[in-house]
């Protein structure tokens, strides 16, 4: 063999193995999970939640950037079910967001297998059901998305991961929460609880010496939480699918449906070590603990818990401005996060939405910009498909707050594919509020007290602001953020409140491009459930 060829040889095998590594990185995974009811007594008193393959919390979920993932469902409850999936993008595919305005809910005793791709995307999530009340029921478990074996991430790997999942808890049943909502039984809105993964006591154990990660997610129902380590110092690397600047931390607020991923290195004297997670904000402060248990130790935990922060919003504000992107690390990709200059972009459009909490008929309702939003017994997304009118309004939802009585509405915003819009969320209410969008992650680019006006701009971090798929707005106050719209579908903007969401502080943003073309879209899925307008409508 002559050297040309010789040469061909070797890049051709090079080019092989190249191939076969992507390949073998762009796996698929299959699971069955099957859902069920069950008993279990997280605070003490036996009650029903609802078990996925028998385990509350559910399955821990461990993927790969692009892994293609395959999750059958099985409904053994009696009445229909879903699952989201907190966070992942769903590119081009918000047929899979399982969310009742993408899908059908899975039948009693029925199956739905979602299919979706964790495209470029590395990070601590979560999943939950999105049907009536179940969230209040369990259901919920992590979904943790690690980087690509050729991808370096800004952090020696940890010895070990642990997963936080904490969370206010109710005692009573969601179906009595569910029937409370339509004003049938009355609910306390103050939580019996705060639990660490299904927990009110649990332990983790690791080596003097090492660094271990804790990826940590609220999956509460209604309340911020604090979460700190007795005699530990947390360094915060990774929120959301963002690596950020890397600051040390004594304690760090969670708001409803955020999540993050911390270093604990563990360097105390050998004994077990309090870890703690309260409510935020709250008159009376909750508390779930757990153990730091060092391998070696032979003194278990003792003394009072590690004092955090309880009503000071000042304090949760200031701290939220500590949290930016790092700008020189890699995400999924390898090029920096800072490539992309967020700031300079041209903003196409701006809404400002004003939540509240009118009655509506009598009952307790929650609203965007007076519209109160109302689920469809048909999915916004097979509707827009297939063309069935009088599903949802584009009109109703306006871009900006007005005065006049609150209504009822199947809310869409009509967005462009492409476009670059800056929303700002207005919170003239005493509670805390969490805002999360689907499909997408976004700039939380500002913060303030009162009322948002444009010279509020100028106060807009508009280079390292941290990317999030959840931002928390503080009482009587308002939060902005910008979105690059380049994720075609139909996706839900929602408080991550779930009563809230539950009762109408919610719409969909319908991203939408006039050219059909599977570069910007995935085709309806074969398997899709079909339910009211859409029934015997087929592609």
């Amino acid at each position: 063999m002559g050297a040309a060829g010789l040469i061909s040889a070797i890049f051709a095998a090079f080019s092989f193995l190249s191939v076969s590594v992507v390949q073998a990185e762009d796996a698929y995974r299959y699971y069955t999970w099957t859902v069920t009811y069950g008993t279990a007594s997280p605070l003490g008193i036996p009650q029903q939640v609802i078990l996925i393959n028998g385990q509350f919390p559910g399955p821990r979920l461990d993927v790969v950037t692009n892994d293609n993932i395959i999750i059958n469902v099985i409904n053994k409850l009696d009445v229909p079910f879903l699952l989201t999936w907190n966070g992942i993008k769903q590119r081009k595919n918000s047929w899979q967001d399982g969310v009742l305005g993408t899908n059908c809910p899975i039948p009693p005793m029925a199956n739905f297998t979602y299919k979706f791709q964790t495209k470029d995307q590395i990070g601590t999530y979560s999943y939950f059901p999105s049907t009536q009340m179940h969230r209040a029921a369990g259901g919920y478990g992590a979904l943790n998305v690690y980087a690509r074996s050729v991808i370096p991430v800004p952090y020696p790997k940890p010895s070990a991961d642990f997963i936080l999942l904490v969370g206010d808890w109710y005692k009573t049943s969601h179906e009595v929460s569910y029937a409370a909502k339509f004003g049938f039984r009355k609910l306390t809105s103050f939580p019996d609880g705060v639990l660490i993964n299904g927990q009110t006591k649990s332990t983790f154990s690791g080596d003097q010496g090492k660094t271990y990660m804790f990826r940590i997610s609220n999956v509460g129902l209604s309340t911020s939480l604090n979460f700190r380590i007795q005699g530990h110092t947390m360094k915060l690397v990774e929120v959301e699918g963002s690596h950020v600047v890397q600051n040390t931390y004594d304690s760090l607020d969670l708001h409803v449906g955020q999540s993050m991923s911390v270093l604990v290195t563990l360097d105390q004297a050998p004994k077990d070590y309090y870890i703690v997670a309260s409510t935020r904000f709250t008159k009376t402060v909750l508390t779930a603990v757990a153990v730091l248990h060092y391998t070696n130790s032979q003194t278990q935990v003792s003394g009072p818990l590690p004092a955090g922060p309880t009503d000071q919003i000042d304090w949760s504000i200031k701290q939220a401005g500590t949290l930016r992107w790092n700008l020189t690390a890699n995400a999924a990709r390898p090029n920096p996060q800072g490539s992309f200059h967020y700031g300079k972009v041209p903003v196409t459009k701006t809404i400002v939405l004003a939540n509240s909490a009118p009655l509506i008929g009598g009952k307790q309702r929650y609203a965007v910009n007076r519209i109160s939003y109302i689920n469809s017994d048909t999915p916004l997304k097979l509707a827009d498909y297939f063309n069935i009118p009088g599903v949802f309004s584009i009109n109703s939802l306006q871009s900006s707050p007005s005065e006049g009585p609150a209504s009822i509405s199947t809310s869409v915003f009509p967005v462009n594919l492409h476009d670059f819009i800056e929303v700002v969320f207005q919170n003239n209410e005493n509670a805390m509020q969490s805002w999360h969008l689907d499909g997408y992650d976004f700039w939380v680019v500002g913060y303030g007290s009162g009322q948002w006006t444009a010279a509020s701009r100028n106060a807009y971090n508009l280079v390292d602001a941290l990317t999030r798929h959840t931002a928390q707005v503080y009482p009587n106050s308002w939060t902005a953020i910008l979105i690059s719209l380049d994720n075609q579908g139909m996706w839900n903007m929602r408080s991550a409140i779930w009563e809230r969401q539950y009762l109408g502080q919610q719409f969909y943003l319908r991203v939408f491009s006039p050219t059909e073309s599977l570069a910007n879209e995935y085709d309806l899925p074969s398997n899709v459930l079909v339910c009211g307008k859409a029934i015997g409508r087929h592609p």
